[in-house]
């Protein structure tokens, strides 16, 4: 079979007589001699027995395993070994030298032709053998220096007398390139001792050869093949490991929650889907329906996520997280480390705004400039505030994310607000406050007629209610009289100059509305008198001026209420109710409301309109929906009004400028068609987007609320209601009572589309369209349960200490039936 290249330690050597080994030790190399040159051949070394033929010296190397013959192949015996004598190379040390670190090793073996008689034919020579791709070209030597077959000492024996030797590969270390791409080993030195000469087979191997006879060192060698290495068996062994390894453990773990995996901080590793899904609906599912604290900028307030339609989606939770990871990195880190997933939640979108839109009520402002305050005739300086509001679609995020990681029951969300900063400093109206407002308070103001005769004073109180401070763009605080105030805080006083302007008046009589003509004054116009008082209030005591007398026309003149246009009915619409805080509420806001007036391209405000709606204002605590549930608050039931004005707006054919709808549709509404206020915050505006006015009239009965629009009717409007759509249903929760809870009966949720037809008056032909889109959340379905009742003392109940043992269980407190929903 072929013979594989071995390294240079490979090696056997064919002593002097004629026997083959190499364990026997030699003294060590000499270094190596310089080249010698033909003078050489008389030196000692020439009379050592040559090598012979087939030696190292003067043969080729073997082949390499691809083109080496088999070694049981016969050699051609007609076949003569060259012997090159123009080669240039090295003398071979003595056989008898202490071998080497590098010396060859005993391997394997060539044929090496049988001894030669003395002037005896030469043996055939060793075909040429081919050099092995790497390996280093053999040993060339000169003329003088290598022996012939005739000079080598010979014992008798037959031709057939052969000896097996080894290859000896001389490593590239060992030789120098000649620059003709030959390689040349180095000679013994010209007149070297005849132990630095070549002693033929039995001579060490060239200086520079490497390895160790025992194989301690020397590694696997160059020419070994890659599976054999050390450097590719470890790593491919280490790999080959690893893969088992990685299989094993994708296989155990089947499809099963892979390892180290927490959803909301709720362990599921390992666990089955059928498990984990257990473990969820147990551990986190709980914390994400229960109430959390929420607070933005110091704003405390109540999320209750069941109202919302938040809830955990188990199914999806687990379908998230029960894929084995594929990637082995991720599997090797999964023993050390936690992946924490955030859970999948559902969540109704109008629901969690409704409940956003409650909060924000208490937590948006509009900035409040540094201005001043009076209370009565004291001054005081206001701090600005920076206005801010509430981020409604980072607040959905903050909340869903808490909820989704599972965030603790009683840590407060924080939800993100915007700030709107300021116009008018503090040290701005501090000297507003120094310079205007505290001299125009420190003395009144006389009022004197053209003739001198007639005065009248205006006291410091008239003074304080009349200022007014306006914050300019530039950031100053301008200060004015307001002549309306001023006229009012004087009442029938300016009378000794004359008498007073009436305003006209529109008058209901049945179906038919007029104008009640209005009365010019006479006397002083306090718009006139409000710009004289200006320039005097920071002069010292005592300030007077001279008030100019003449007609005093009416606000709203008899011409101007004609031309308004308003002579007919337009629309009007009625609503019930029938819990009687509410009722008290509606009388109140429809009173003020009653006569406004809406010029042509006005725009009212509900809010705006009817100022604060206090218990100061005869406002009382009723029903409201916070939070996505019904409580108490003063002024409750407002909503109705606004449904019954909206409606009216609606059929007048007016502009909406803004409604909200509630959040939970209220059977007693028309779905699509209301809308729901809150002071300050949420607001009912229309326009007048007619060229003649409107005149609002309410009715109030102990049961109903009627609002009518007065003015030019443009169109018949009709209403067209789709059919609900989306129907959610409702959450059912049970609520501890601790004197808060309001129970509730639900409601489904569900969409809805509202048209608004615009038609002719005479062709009832269609003018245009408009579409009112409302979605309502599904209202929770709350039970009030009694709070448990406090741990029992041990020895109440034991009759060996005195106690009772009681007679049956305690009776519960019956749950209340849910009131109507609010308004």
């Amino acid at each position: 079979m072929p013979q594989e290249p071995r390294g240079v330690s490979d090696t056997v050597r064919l002593q002097p007589d004629g026997t083959v080994g190499s364990s026997r030790p030699a003294p060590p190399a000499p270094p190596a001699p310089p080249k010698a040159g033909p003078a050489d051949a008389d030196s000692p070394a020439a009379a050592e027995p040559p090598a012979p033929v087939g030696t190292a010296e003067g043969t080729a190397p073997e082949p390499s395993a691809e083109s080496e013959p088999p070694a049981d192949a016969e050699q051609p015996a007609d076949v003569e070994q060259p012997v090159d004598t123009e080669q240039r190379g090295e003398a071979q040390p003595p056989a008898d030298s202490e071998p080497s670190a590098d010396t060859p090793k005993p391997g394997d073996t060539q044929v090496i032709g049988p001894p030669v008689e003395a002037g005896g034919p030469p043996p055939p020579a060793a075909p040429e053998q081919p050099l092995v791709p790497g390996s280093p070209t053999p040993a060339a030597t000169s003329p003088a220096d290598s022996p012939t077959v005739s000079d080598a000492p010979v014992g008798g024996s037959a031709v057939e007398d052969t000896a097996v030797v080894t290859r000896v590969d001389t490593p590239a270390a060992a030789s120098a390139d000649n620059g003709n791409g030959d390689v040349a080993h180095r000679k013994a030195p010209t007149g070297s001792s005849p132990a630095a000469a070549p002693r033929g087979p039995g001579g060490p191997p060239p200086a520079g050869t490497t390895g160790a006879r025992d194989g301690s060192d020397g590694g696997d060698g160059d020419s070994a093949p890659a599976w054999r290495r050390r450097r590719v068996l470890v790593p491919a062994a280490v790999l080959l490991t690893l893969g088992v390894l990685y299989g094993a453990d994708l296989a155990l773990a089947g499809g099963d929650v892979p390892r180290g995996t927490a959803v909301g901080g709720v362990d599921v590793s390992g666990l089955s889907p059928a498990a984990a899904a257990q473990r969820l609906e147990g551990d986190l599912a709980p914390k994400v329906a229960a109430d959390h604290p929420v607070v933005a900028d110091g704003v405390t307030g109540v999320l209750h996520p069941a109202s919302a339609g938040i809830a955990l989606d188990v199914p999806a939770t687990v379908d998230a997280v029960d894929d084995q990871p594929l990637n082995p990195w991720t599997r090797f880190t999964s023993l050390f480390a936690e992946r924490d997933v955030d859970a999948v939640l559902t969540a109704d979108e109008t629901a969690l705004d409704a409940q956003l839109e409650q909060l924000a009520a208490t937590v948006d402002r509009a900035p409040v400039d540094a201005t001043i305050t009076l209370d009565g005739t004291e001054p005081s300086l206001v701090e600005p505030v920076d206005g801010r509001t509430l981020d409604r679609a980072g607040a959905a995020e903050a909340i869903t994310a808490t909820l989704a990681a599972g965030g603790a029951v009683d840590d407060p969300i924080e939800l993100p607000v915007e700030v709107t900063e300021v116009q008018v400093a503090a040290e701005e109206a501090a000297r507003v406050l120094e310079e205007t407002v505290v001299p125009a308070l420190s003395a009144p103001v006389t009022v004197v007629g053209p003739a001198g005769s007639e005065s009248v004073e205006v006291p410091v109180t008239a003074i304080a209610a009349s200022l007014t401070f306006t914050p300019q763009d530039d950031g100053t605080l301008a200060v004015a009289v307001d002549p309306a105030t001023l006229q009012a805080e004087m009442g029938e006083a300016f009378g000794v100059f004359g008498s007073p302007a009436q305003d006209a008046r529109f008058e209901v009589s049945g179906d038919t509305i007029a104008v009640v003509p209005s009365v010019d004054g006479q006397g002083i116009n306090p718009a006139q008198l409000a710009d004289q008082l200006l320039p005097v209030l920071t002069e010292p005591a005592p300030r007077t001026v001279t008030g100019v007398l003449g007609p005093v026309p009416a606000s709203l003149t008899t011409e101007q209420a004609q031309a308004l246009g308003i002579t007919e009915k337009v629309s009007s619409f009625t609503t019930e109710f029938t819990n009687q805080a509410s009722g008290t509420n509606i009388r109140v806001v429809a009173a003020e409301v009653d006569g406004a007036l809406v010029r042509p391209g006005e725009t009212f405000s509900l809010n705006g309109y009817t100022g604060p709606r206090g218990t100061a204002q005869g406002y009382v605590p009723a029903a409201v929906i916070s939070g996505g549930e019904l409580s108490k608050a003063v002024g409750g039931g407002i909503s109705q009004f606004a449904t019954t004005m909206f409606n009216a707006v609606f059929f007048a054919g007016l502009e909406d400028v803004y409604h909200k709808p509630h959040s939970f549709y209220i059977s007693r509404y028309p779905a699509g068609r209301e809308a729901t206020v809150y002071e300050g915050q949420i607001d009912l505006k229309w326009r007048n987007d007619t060229d003649t006015g409107i005149y609002v009239q309410t009715e109030w009965t102990p049961g109903s609320l009627t609002v009518t629009f007065w003015g030019t009717k443009y169109y018949d409007i009709e209403s067209i209601s789709s059919e609900r759509r989306n129907i959610r249903e409702p959450a059912v929760q049970e609520k501890v009572d601790e004197g808060n809870c309001t129970p509730q009966s639900g409601s489904r949720g569900f969409d809805i589309t509202v048209t608004r037809v615009f038609r002719d008056l005479d062709s009832q032909a269609e003018l245009r369209r408009e579409d009112f889109e409302t979605r309502y959340a599904a209202e929770a379905i709350i039970s009030c349960v009694p709070p448990p009742a406090p741990p029992a003392d041990p020895a109440a109940g034991d009759p060996a200490a005195g106690g009772t043992t009681p007679a049956g269980p305690p009776a519960t407190t019956p749950t209340t039936q849910p009131p109507a929903p609010a308004g």
